[in-house]
């Protein structure tokens, strides 16, 4: 756990001089380059970060990701989740974080860098605009990813999903794209104390298309993303 502590902190350190080079990208370039760019470093990072858990990371089901700009939606697992998916997922995405993480030192810089929102779940008022900012990014062309549950499930049963994430991909008309992560847990989240190295899997589902997000009210859509994803980690368990 130190060493990967150590990691963390001395290339956040590295990070400087490429950080204040992309706040310095032309902001006339196009969102697909231009997020590219932006998330190389950041994706490198959350790569060495998994190397250095000593885990593997298999992702399958990348063929489901469309072009243009998505909603990954995903089960909230363990604190490992954004590393593993920042650093699998080919397509450049940023995600809904706590309000408390943009109080953190050159971390909160490239979160907004890649799109990230920070929301205050309990700052209504906040938490709606936060949801309308996302849904601006999305249309801008920038893709999200949001953990509906909230909090993380440690690998257990699925919390209910909350709407307001969802609702961005109706408000900006893009597609959603339900993620499956397993195993981030049982590295971490479930033993008593370090990292345990394990087999960690990330599934991309097929996608829910703009069309059918549009003509779905939000509940059902959350719903039923809900569904798609405690199916799939049915499989999994059955399979195993």
């Amino acid at each position: 756990m130190i060493y990967v502590l150590i990691y963390m902190g001395v290339y956040l350190l590295y990070s400087i001089p490429t950080l204040q080079k992309v706040k310095k990208l032309d902001s006339s370039m196009p969102v697909k380059i231009r997020d590219q760019i932006i998330h190389d470093l950041p994706k490198r990072w959350s790569r060495g970060i998994m190397k250095r858990t000593g885990s593997n990371v298999q992702i399958s089901g990348q063929e489901s990701i469309p072009e243009g700009p998505v909603l990954f939606v995903a089960n909230h697992a363990g604190d490992f989740d954004v590393p593993v998916l920042l650093g699998s997922i080919p397509k450049p995405f940023g995600f809904i974080s706590k309000m408390e993480v943009k109080k953190l030192p050159i971390i909160s810089d490239w979160m907004i860098m890649i799109s990230c929102i920070f929301i205050d779940r309990k700052n209504r008022r906040q938490a709606v605009q936060s949801i309308k900012e996302g849904g601006k990014m999305l249309r801008e062309g920038h893709s999200l990813l949001i953990f509906p549950e909230g909090t993380r499930n440690k690998g257990g049963e699925l919390k209910e999903f909350k709407t307001g994430g969802i609702r961005m991909a109706k408000d900006a008309g893009v597609p959603i794209i339900p993620v499956v992560i397993t195993g981030t847990a049982d590295m971490f989240e479930n033993q008593r104390r370090g990292i345990k190295p394990c087999d960690i899997f990330v599934d991309i589902l097929p996608s829910l298309s703009p069309q059918y997000v549009a003509d779905t009210k939000v509940k059902e859509l959350s719903m039923e993303v809900q569904g798609i994803i405690q199916s799939s980690l049915d499989q999994m368990k059955n399979a195993s």
